[in-house]
C-alpha cells in the first residue's frame, strides 16, 4: 500500500483495483451499455441507460462544460463522461484520472484522440493548460480514509479543493458526485464495506465538503437524491441476477456472492436514509481569502 499523505489522505492505487479491477467483463453483464457505475437521475419510465445519460448531461450542464477546450473528470470510470463529452457536448479535449488499469485500458479501446485517460492521483496530477470545468462522480467517496481524524479528513479535502481551484480558468465550475453520510456516523461504517468493497475508503457529509471548499469556491446547486441511488442499485441488482451464472463462470461465486450482499446493503441504506447522494456544483471564487 502507498503511504498515507496529508496532501492525500485517501485510497491506494491498490485499495481502488481491489474493487475496479475485478474485470471489465464482469461489471459490463450488470451496468448499462455506457459502463457507468454510480447512481443514475431518473424520471419516471427511464430505462437505467437513459437515466445514467441524463445524470451524464446533469453534471456536463452544471459544470459548464459544453463547448470546452478542455475539462478535467476526477475518478472517470470507464469512461462515459469523457465520451459524452467530446462526441456529444462538442469539448476539445477531456482528461480523466483514475487509479484502475482496467479501466484505462477499456478507455483506450476508444481510440478517441480527444481523451486522455490517465492512471494518476489527483495529488499527482499536473495539468498543460488550465481546465475550463471539472467534474467528478463517484471518487470523493475515496478521498479520505476512516482512520483519520476529522482535522486530518478535512485537510485531504480541502487540498484537493486547492488543486482544483488552481486548474480552474477564472469563474470556472466543479460538478461533484459523492454518497454521504445521513443518518448516521462514520462509527457506523460497515465493516463489511471498508474491508470487502471499498477498503481504505470513507464518506464525507455535506458539512465537510462546505467547509473543504469555503473561500475557494462557493455552492451554487445542491441535490440529495438517495432515492435515485436506491433505484439504480435494484437496476444493477436485477442485471447481476439475470447474468449470475455467466458472472460466475468470470469471476467466481465468492466475488459474485460479494457483490450481492454488497447490493442488497446498499440498497437498504439508501433506502431508509443512513446514506444520502450528493450532487454539488461549486463555482471558483476568483480572489480567495484565506
Amino acid at each position: 500500500m502507498t503511504t498515507l499523505t496529508t496532501q492525500n489522505p485517501g485510497a491506494s492505487a491498490e485499495a481502488i483495483q481491489h474493487h475496479y479491477d475485478v474485470s471489465n467483463e464482469f461489471y459490463r453483464l450488470w451496468l448499462d451499455s455506457t459502463n457507468t457505475y454510480s447512481a443514475a437521475l431518473w424520471e419516471d419510465n427511464d430505462t437505467l441507460e437513459l437515466a445514467q445519460i441524463r445524470k451524464l448531461d446533469y453534471h456536463i450542464n452544471q459544470a459548464r462544460a459544453s463547448n470546452a477546450k478542455r475539462v478535467l473528470d476526477v475518478g472517470c470510470g470507464w469512461g462515459s463522461t469523457l465520451k459524452r463529452l467530446v462526441e456529444v457536448h462538442g469539448v476539445q479535449q477531456a482528461v480523466g484520472l483514475t487509479l484502475s488499469n482496467s479501466q484505462a485500458e477499456w478507455i483506450s479501446s476508444f481510440n478517441q484522440p480527444q481523451i486522455d485517460a490517465r492512471v494518476e492521483s489527483w495529488s499527482d496530477h499536473v495539468p498543460t493548460a488550465p481546465y475550463d470545468a471539472i467534474i467528478s462522480i463517484g471518487a470523493f467517496e475515496h478521498f479520505a480514509q476512516l482512520n483519520l481524524s476529522q482535522d486530518e479528513k478535512i485537510a485531504g479535502y480541502r487540498a484537493f479543493f486547492q488543486r482544483c481551484h488552481e486548474w480552474l480558468q477564472p469563474g470556472g465550475c466543479i460538478s461533484l458526485q459523492s454518497i454521504s453520510y445521513e443518518n448516521s456516523r462514520r462509527e457506523d461504517f460497515s465493516q463489511f464495506y471498508a474491508t470487502e468493497i471499498f477498503p481504505e475508503s470513507d464518506l464525507p457529509r455535506l458539512a465537510d465538503i462546505a467547509t473543504a471548499s469555503e473561500r475557494l469556491f462557493e455552492v451554487v446547486a445542491l441535490r440529495n437524491d438517495r432515492e435515485h441511488y436506491a433505484r439504480t442499485l435494484r437496476a444493477w441488482q436485477k442485471g447481476l441476477k439475470a447474468n449470475r451464472v455467466a458472472a460466475v463462470n468470470l469471476v467466481g461465486e465468492e466475488v459474485v456472492s460479494r457483490y450481492e450482499k454488497y447490493l442488497k446493503f446498499s440498497i437498504i441504506g439508501f433506502h431508509v436514509g443512513t446514506m444520502g447522494l450528493l450532487r454539488v456544483t461549486l463555482r471558483r471564487i476568483d480572489n480567495p481569502r484565506d
